[in-house]
């Protein structure tokens, strides 16, 4: 059986060197702890068939998230995924990341002026304030957010924003290296089969 664009296009990018990491299966979003002295999350999953409805999960139920998104990476890319995970909507809460340090991930967030506003209103805020703003505010150490398939922007931020990032970025000084370089998480990483 041959395979499909989709997994010719992740198996490619892993070839290239790209890293990846869990973000979940359901994209469930945190709202809060449950009460109670066992750790519980209160969640809503936005993708899946879970979408929509709110779940009390334990940690166990919170990790099979982790993993299941790690598993399918991992069969995608045909590369290891990293043991780290970026919570969706970056909502964490101090037991959330307790509990998934003990299954095997460290939570990744972003740099405040890492959110590169590809999911804000083109009518709002134009394409040309996020690319000014990030060249004006990225600091050395930051990671960067952005997602390459947000479509709702009247005036997409990809590849409009990107490319003259990358470049702006690179006149600055700047030099890319994925996750396992980062001086922040490479040891993590090294000491959690990376």
């Amino acid at each position: 059986m041959s395979k499909s664009w989709g997994e010719k296009f992740w198996a490619q990018r892993g070839k290239e060197g790209h890293e990846f990491a869990s973000h979940t299966w359901d994209h469930p979003v945190l709202n809060g702890d449950a009460a109670g002295v066992a750790p519980k999350f209160i969640v809503t999953p936005t993708q899946g068939a879970l979408a929509g409805r709110s779940f009390t999960w334990e940690p166990k139920k919170y990790c099979e998230q982790l993993d299941l998104a790690k598993e399918r990476i991992e069969f995608y890319t045909g590369k290891k995924a990293l043991p780290m995970f970026r919570a969706p909507g970056g909502k964490t809460s101090k037991k959330l990341l307790a509990a998934a340090e003990a299954c095997g991930y460290k939570h990744v967030g972003w740099a405040p002026a890492g959110f590169l506003g590809d999911e804000l209103p083109s009518e709002r805020v134009s394409n040309d304030a996020l690319l000014k703003k990030a060249l004006r505010d990225i600091k050395p150490g930051d990671i960067l957010m952005a997602h390459l398939g947000i479509w709702s922007r009247k005036d997409p931020w990809a590849p409009a924003v990107l490319e003259p990032l990358i470049v702006g970025l690179k006149e600055r000084g700047f030099c890319f290296n994925t996750m396992r370089q980062h001086p922040a998480y490479k040891d993590w990483i090294a000491a959690n089969g990376g």
